[in-house]
This record gives structure tokens, C-alpha cells and sequence, in this order.
């Protein structure tokens, strides 16, 4: 996938797309659906499919104080864009500059102009353009006249849930792993390098490797079940999310000790999935209570691991 960073970079002489627009924050099933749509849509008019994002998020330039963390990096987003087929993706530059383009000149110079759309897909709550006044409905009025078909996707609920990254979020932050899958439609993960930490998990018999979050967090403190991947290889893992009361800790760290693997990964690029939510991080009185408690979780995650592969 062909990335530009800014519409400057576009080439003005680009053949003609069908266009995803959203702000695909978390790629979770509805936004998978628009670009599905637009994939598809390309295919059908022998033109090339192209993505059209937003970073950073606008309400963290409009309203930084009401910002939510992000679901994914920029660079998580866009791997995951490029994994449905798109051919381009043009990422803007938010700034309190560009939000102040209303949306009919928008669609008049960006859809219709510069990216040549024949089509555009949009989600049902997309919103763009000066105020956010461009909705679905000013979309199909503007860029109809113009040639341009629209393509709305409906909302869509798992379970009776409505899928957002509102919901996605909520999920994360009670530390619902399961509910957090079935609306991205694959389990939560994070990624980064291993740092060296205090080596307590392996003084306790549980050696760790250790990743700590940076900016923002959203998923709850607790003990989970999940997979690390790093260099083609994988491992089933007891994840730790917390600050490790026991030791009158206070930074964040994410600790997953593998099961049945011991690689040397620091310094690595580290994969951590989580699956399933085992307890809340907890205060212990000893390192033996704790010790014990930790060989209870490693016993319940090969339980939950062992159902969710015969699922």
C-alpha cells in the first residue's frame, strides 16, 4: 500500500479511486466494513481503492480535553488498512487550520478534485468539514450532482452492542478482552521493545518480559491470558497490567511471562495479545502468596487458552 502523508503529496495526476473516509481510529468491524466497500467497490470499476484518514484525531486538536486514548498508532492503523486490500492511503494533517474547510469545498476539491473519487464510503456517523457539518446526508447531496456515488454502511451490533470505538474503549476499560475481540473482530494487542525490568518475575520462578505503554492507556490492571509474538515465533503467555502493588511500585508495566518458551527477548519487538481477563491485579502480603497466586494463573490461562483453541 501506497502511503501519502498530506494532500500536497498526492499526485495530481492519479487515476481515478473509490474512496474510504473515516477517521478509522480503531479499525473495528464498522470501519473493516467501509474499506471492505471501497475495496470491493474498486474492483468492480477497475479503479484503485483509496483510503482517506485524519491524524491526529480531530477532537484531540478541536477539543483536547476530551480527547480518548487512542485504540492504535497511526502506523498500527494503517498496517491494519493495508491488510483489506487498499491500494492508497492519503493520511491529512489535522490542525485547526484545515478544520475550518467546510465540507462542500471538500468534497468539490478533494473527492471530486484531487483523488478523482468515483465513489466514496462513508460510515453511518461520519462527520467532516467545518462544525462537522458534513454528514452522510450533506455527502450524498453535494457529491451526487457531481458524479460521485455514496455509499453509507448502517450501523452494526455484536451481541446487541452497538460497534464504535466508543464501545471499544468502554470494553478496554473494564478490561473486557472478549467483548474488546468481537467488536474488532481479532483480540486486542499492543506491541513494543522489551526493556530490562528489576528481574523479580524471574527471582520469583515466572521470568517476564517487560514492555512499558507509552502515552496514554486504556485497557484495566489485571492479570490475562493471551499469545506474544516476536520474529515469526509465538508463545501462550500470562500477561500482568499494572503497577505491582506488592512492591510499592507505581509505574505502568506490562509483564507477560511465556509458557513453554524462554527466548532471550530483550531489546525485541514484542506482540502481546490478550484473550481473556483471569483477575484484578492484587496487593499480596508475602512474595510466597504471591508466588502461589501467580502459579494459580498460569494454571487457569492454559484452561482458557486450551477453550478458545477448541472453540
Amino acid at each position: 500500500m501506497r502511503i501519502y502523508r498530506g494532500l500536497d503529496r498526492y499526485p495530481p495526476d492519479a487515476p481515478p479511486s473509490v474512496v474510504a473516509q473515516g477517521t478509522f481510529d480503531g479499525i473495528h468491524l464498522g470501519h473493516q466494513a467501509v474499506i471492505r466497500t471501497a475495496v470491493e467497490r474498486a474492483r468492480a470499476l477497475w479503479v484503485r481503492s483509496v483510503a482517506l484518514t485524519f491524524d491526529p484525531l480531530p477532537v484531540a486538536v478541536l477539543r483536547p480535553g476530551e480527547a480518548p486514548p487512542e485504540i492504535l498508532s497511526l502506523e498500527e492503523r494503517l498496517e491494519h488498512i493495508a491488510a483489506l486490500g487498499v491500494h492508497v492511503a492519503v493520511v491529512i494533517p489535522f490542525t485547526p487550520e484545515f478544520s475550518r474547510v467546510e465540507a462542500d469545498a471538500f468534497v468539490h476539491d478533494v473527492l471530486a478534485g484531487l483523488l478523482r473519487a468515483r465513489e466514496v464510503v462513508v460510515g453511518f456517523n461520519h462527520t467532516f468539514g467545518r462544525g462537522a457539518r458534513g454528514t452522510p446526508d450533506l455527502l450524498e447531496r453535494v457529491a451526487v450532482p457531481l458524479g460521485l456515488g455514496v455509499h453509507v454502511i448502517p450501523p452494526r451490533r455484536v451481541a446487541g452492542v452497538l460497534v464504535s470505538s466508543s464501545t471499544v474503549r468502554e470494553a478496554l476499560r473494564a478490561g473486557d478482552v472478549r467483548r474488546v475481540a468481537s467488536l474488532l473482530g481479532r483480540p486486542y494487542a499492543i506491541r513494543g521493545r522489551v526493556s530490562r525490568g528489576a528481574q523479580r518475575g524471574r527471582l520469583l520462578g515466572f521470568p517476564t518480559a517487560n514492555l512499558v505503554p507509552g502515552g496514554s492507556w486504556l485497557l484495566a490492571s489485571g492479570v490475562y491470558a493471551g499469545h506474544a509474538r516476536w520474529e515469526g515465533r509465538s508463545a501462550p503467555a500470562v500477561i500482568n497490567v499494572g503497577v505491582r502493588p506488592t512492591f510499592d511500585e507505581a509505574q505502568l508495566v506490562v509483564e507477560a511471562h511465556l509458557l513453554d518458551a524462554s527466548p532471550d527477548l530483550y531489546d525485541r519487538q514484542l506482540t502481546i495479545a490478550f484473550l481473556a481477563r483471569i483477575r484484578d491485579e492484587m496487593r499480596f502480603a508475602s512474595v510466597d502468596d504471591l508466588r502461589a497466586r501467580i502459579e494459580e494463573d498460569v494454571r487457569v490461562a492454559r484452561q482458557l487458552l486450551a477453550v478458545d483453541a477448541g472453540a
